[in-house]
């Protein structure tokens, strides 16, 4: 399966924020829709970073409650990895467990198309090893 047919289920809709809202927005934003991560834009609508739940817990364990008063460009993650929509399932999970990321946000042409959670490739996954289990049983009952 590919990141594009992960999309296609769950739609490409992605929480953003400009790097110079503060971490008391990016918590609101978090907490409002039930997320873990998300992704920072620039004017044109290209990935600048990302910022998640864990980049908010290190900021206020190491400068306190202050910290939700700085920007979120000054604790974002800058350097991104990313995926396309022709990325399979497989190349997820190495991507995410070697980096040690849970979130990938999904770029084409230059620009922001789409985020995949490590939950949604659990999903996919799942999904995909119940339909073959359920074509094989299929497969042997038909003799």
């Amino acid at each position: 399966m590919t990141v594009s047919s992960i999309l296609k289920d769950k739609g490409r809709e992605v929480a953003t924020i400009s790097p110079d809202a503060t971490l008391q927005d990016a918590a609101g934003v978090l907490a409002e829709r039930r997320i873990g991560a998300v992704v920072v834009t620039d004017f044109a609508g290209r990935v600048a970073g990302i910022l998640s739940e864990r980049d908010i817990v290190r900021a206020t364990a190491g400068s306190g409650c202050d910290a939700l008063k700085e920007p979120v460009a000054a604790y974002m993650t800058r350097e991104v990895v990313t995926c396309t929509a022709a990325d399979t399932t497989e190349r997820l999970m190495e991507m995410m467990t070697s980096g040690r990321m849970r979130h990938l946000p999904v770029v084409e042409d230059g620009k922001l198309a789409g985020i995949i959670s490590i939950g949604d490739v659990v999903k996919r996954r799942i999904a995909d090893a119940e339909l073959e289990a359920e074509s094989l049983k299929a497969y042997i009952a038909s003799g």
